[in-house]
């Protein structure tokens, strides 16, 4: 793999500028070719195998003029004094009700005073406005609309608010966000390189994979039939590894370049070395995202599956791309400046030598007192994740948006007027079997759902055409997410629910949202093991070693447990709310754990090749374990910390949103690389690395046999050796007999 890399850098750079054109011409193609291509339909949102999809599927065959997952909106109106049924405020909601009767792509429109969806006090009300098309199919024309006509409607003495899928979601932060991640990321860089042209190729060549990335997915939307949010998850991680990975690159260049080789050396070199990490680091992450499919969520598997194509643009741009401009760029970048003080000063070390940079200093900390600082470490990381243990999923809605929001408002208007659960009313769809009487089965189901505890109201059954199916909606007593709504679907699930000759599916929002919670526990198990397991015997490879890849697999697992527990403290339980913005704690994003191990994950396995095939080479070359992590220490831990403070900035900006559900996915990720990072891989890891020694970087002998040898620490360039570097020759076949760099070891 080294030997490779190494001719792929050396032929980059020489054909550089060929090289350079290629990826631009990609890149320029990619961009007509979207241009060019229609519209992303909308995302699939469908749930195969659940209970409310059948539901739906039923209904869009037996009821064809309604749309079952069509958008949807409430208009509440609440008379400040007085009550609403009074004729001036009657005449306000019915001018009202008519306006958005003639909005466009609205289906149909309820009068409350004709539908009697008055509350018992008379002081609210609410019309029902059905659309013909899904919540993503809807145009912007019809939420303006919907807005405006909400906005007009407004008098003194009369609130009017307006909730459901079809109001439009102000996106606070999207664009701004990005641009301070990239802020952020521009910073770092600068600080880490200390030149702009070393740091501005990483960006450069990062917002290049991307843009080549998110055109391709946008040209292949309509005939691969992927949702418009697909691109979503490829955009941010494809920045994510793209910054990284050149990082990692063009920093052993000029790590290269102050051990006296030539540039082109030093690219060579660099691809060789560094390169091999970012191949196996990238495909870690495309294993956890090529993995998502197994969840059964088709717009999880097409974002799992474009962001790992994404991914391996990344990877293809650091190693062809990055030495090519690196050839570009010429003597503007600079040796690493603290390698070059130390080779002009002298290896050895004398009491003028200039103090250890800080990486070398914490590492010398860990590597005298491993087993206390694996103890700390690791128990506060399980303090951290006991809450996990109280992990509770949901879909947030409206009840989790801010007071400012007129969904809110909505949302509070109802649950006051008709109670909390009319704001996640269930679908009852009753189907008689062949020969059945459905309307004796509809009755009958309404009769024992009436009787169900925790059951408000049920309306009457509506029949189709052919009345063989009906449709009755259920009130609970309690709120949408709550556990006792959970519990009821459960129940009006069961057997006892159902007639002799007939067949009751629960759907509905609140029914949709618990069947997606079930699917993802459920996947959350076998999608971790698929993933880790894959990665784990792919880290065997890269490493030779059982303890090394073991070590990785259950930091990870500590990682992603305290980054839940933080989320569950936060979003859930309310601690530290104020501070976060969490104005109404409740259960966490059904697809939050999903998504965090994903990206995570990656994350994780980038820094964890990076840190550890340092030590590995330096172990192999002198084989002297606790020098080897201190090397290793030195030469990667500024650019691992780099990486992931850019990825924390950017995860951390998220939660400006005013969105729960985005609020969430920024804090949890950015919690999760924060321990990733700083306490397993820069202090868990080289406190286990010191503990073993010898053992770390034991593989059983019968194993070795059928372990390819990758050589990712580059022991092949070895023979690529020019004469004046720091590092002499040694033998690539006997890596015990490698001889000793000169670079300054200290043996604890």
């Amino acid at each position: 793999m080294a030997a490779f890399l190494y001719k792929t850098g050396k032929f980059s750079f020489r054909w550089r500028w060929l090289v350079t054109v290629l990826w631009a011409g990609l890149f320029v193609v990619a961009g007509v070719l979207a241009s060019r291509t229609d519209a992303a339909p909308p995302n699939d949102f469908s749930m195969p195998g659940t209970e409310t999809q059948q539901a739906y599927d039923l209904l869009e065959e037996r009821f064809p003029e309604v749309k079952a997952d069509g958008a949807t909106a409430r208009v509440v109106f609440k008379a400040d004094d007085g009550k609403v049924t009074a004729p001036d405020q009657r005449r306000a909601v019915e001018d009202a009700v008519r306006a958005l009767g003639g909005a466009p792509q609205v289906d149909r429109v309820t009068n409350p005073f004709e539908t009697g969806s008055v509350s018992k006090d008379g002081t609210t009300a609410y019309a029902q406005v059905s659309y013909g098309v899904t919540a993503g199919e809807l145009s912007d024309a019809s939420r303006t609309a919907l807005t405006d006509t909400v906005d007009e409607a407004r008098s003194p003495g009369l609130t009017v608010e307006a909730g459901g899928n079809a109001v439009s979601e102000t996106a606070t932060g999207s664009h701004s966000t990005e641009a301070m991640g990239l802020a952020v990321a521009a910073v770092v860089l600068v600080i880490t390189f200390g030149a702009l042209i070393a740091a501005g190729l990483p960006l450069l060549t990062a917002l290049l994979g991307v843009g080549i990335g998110t055109c391709a997915i946008k040209a292949l939307a309509a005939p691969l039939d992927l949702g418009g949010t697909t691109s979503v998850l490829a955009s941010m991680l494809g920045l994510a590894v793209g910054i990284d990975y050149a990082l990692f690159v063009v920093s052993r260049h000029r790590d290269e370049l102050a051990r006296g080789r030539s540039p082109e050396e030093a690219a060579a070199h660099a691809v060789g070395t560094a390169g091999s990490a970012v191949v196996f680091a990238g495909l870690t992450v495309v294993i956890a995202l090529a993995a998502l499919p197994v969840v059964g969520i088709p717009v999880l598997s097409q974002m799992g599956l474009a962001a790992a194509g994404t991914v391996a643009l990344a990877v293809l741009i650091a190693i062809t791309l990055i030495p090519a401009l690196i050839g570009i760029a010429g003597a503007r970048i600079k040796p690493s400046r603290a390698r070059a003080r130390r080779r002009r000063t002298g290896d050895e070390p004398s009491g003028t030598a200039p103090r250890p940079a800080l990486g070398v200093r914490w590492a010398r900390f860990i590597t005298r007192r491993p087993l206390a600082v694996l103890l700390v470490g690791a128990a506060a990381l399980i303090a951290v994740a006991v809450p996990a243990a109280s992990l509770q999923l949901g879909l947030s809605g409206d009840e989790s948006k801010p007071t400012s929001t007129t969904q809110r408002r909505a949302y509070d208007l109802l649950a006051d007027g008709f109670g909390p659960g009319f704001n996640g009313p269930l679908t009852a769809v009753v189907r008689a079997d062949d020969g059945g009487n459905a309307q004796a089965a509809a009755r009958d189901a309404a009769t024992r759902i009436k009787e169900t505890d925790g059951v408000a109201t049920v309306t009457p059954p509506r029949f189709n055409d052919a009345e063989d199916t009906a449709v009755l909606t259920v009130v609970p007593t309690t709120a949408p997410g709550s556990e006792e709504t959970t519990e009821l679907v459960h129940t009006l699930r069961s057997p006892e629910t159902e007639g002799a000759d007939a067949e009751v599916l629960i759907a509905g929002t609140t029914a949709m949202n618990i069947d997606v919670s079930q699917k993802l526990t459920e996947a959350l198990l076998p999608y971790i093991a698929l993933v880790v397991g894959l990665a784990f015997l792919l880290l065997i490879a890269v490493f030779r070693s059982i303890l090394v890849p073991l070590k990785a697999a259950l930091g990870f697992l500590l990682s992603i447990a305290a980054g839940l527990g933080a989320v569950v403290a936060v979003f859930q339980w309310g601690w530290l709310g104020a501070l976060f913005g969490v104005s109404v704690p409740g259960p966490v994003m059904s697809i939050m754990p999903i998504f965090m191990v994903g990206v995570v994950f990656g994350l994780a396995m980038d820094y964890e090749v990076f840190l550890v095939t340092r030590m590995r080479e330096a172990y192999v070359a002198d084989r002297q374990p606790v020098r080897a992590v201190i090397s290793g220490f030195e030469h990667s831990a500024r650019v691992v910390t780099a990486a992931a403070v850019i990825m924390i900035s950017v995860f951390a900006g998220f939660m400006g949103s005013n969105e729960q559900m985005v609020k969430t996915i920024g804090f949890g990720l950015a919690i999760a690389v924060l321990f990733d990072a700083f306490v397993v891989r820069m202090t868990l890891v080289p406190a286990v690395l010191a503990l073993l020694g010898h053992r770390a970087w034991w593989l059983p002998r019968w194993l070795d046999r059928w372990v390819p040898h990758v050589d990712v620490e580059g022991e092949g360039l070895r023979t690529h050796e020019p004469v004046g570097t720091d590092t002499a020759p040694a033998d690539a076949s006997r890596p015990d007999t490698a001889t000793v760099p000169a670079e300054p070891y200290e043996v604890h």
